[in-house]
C-alpha cells in the first residue's frame, strides 16, 4: 500500500505541476477549470489513501472505510458538475463505478476488498484533469 500512496502522492506534484504550466498557455476560464478538477482530485487521492488504510484496518473500524468511500463521491461530484470534458466524465464514472463495487463488496462481507481498480481510476482522472 505505501507504493500506491507514493504513486498518488507524484502523480498529484504531477497534475499541479501541468496545472500551473498550462495557466501560462490558456484561457483564465480552461486554466480554473483545470485547477478545481487537480484540487478535487487531490482531495479524492487523499480519500482513496484513507480507504486504503481503512480496509487495511476494517476489524477495527468497519465504518471507516464508507466515510472514505463517500469523501470520494462527493468530490466526484464536484468535479461532474464543473466540466464538460467527455474524459474527465468518463474517469469520474470509471471512478464512481470502482467506488460502487467496492461499497458492494464490504456490504456483502469482504472486510479485505480490491481498492486497486479506485487507486487506478482515481489515478485516471489526475491525469485526464491535465489535459
Amino acid at each position: 500500500m505505501a507504493v500506491s500512496r507514493r504513486r498518488l502522492t507524484a502523480v498529484a506534484a504531477a497534475v499541479a505541476t501541468a496545472a500551473l504550466t498550462a495557466g501560462l498557455t490558456t484561457g483564465c476560464d480552461a486554466v480554473n477549470k483545470t485547477l478545481d478538477c487537480v484540487q478535487t482530485a487531490d482531495s479524492i487521492a487523499d480519500s482513496v489513501t484513507d480507504l486504503q488504510q481503512a480496509v487495511e484496518n476494517a476489524a477495527n473500524d468497519p465504518t471507516r472505510a464508507d466515510s472514505s468511500l463517500d469523501s470520494i463521491q462527493k468530490n466526484l461530484g464536484k468535479i461532474g458538475d464543473k466540466t464538460d470534458n467527455a474524459d474527465v466524465n468518463k474517469a469520474v464514472d470509471d471512478l464512481s463505478k470502482a467506488v460502487g463495487n467496492v461499497r458492494t463488496a464490504i456490504r456483502n462481507g469482504d472486510r479485505t476488498p480490491d481498492v486497486s481498480p479506485v487507486t487506478d481510476a482515481a489515478g485516471e482522472l489526475t491525469k485526464v484533469c491535465t489535459k
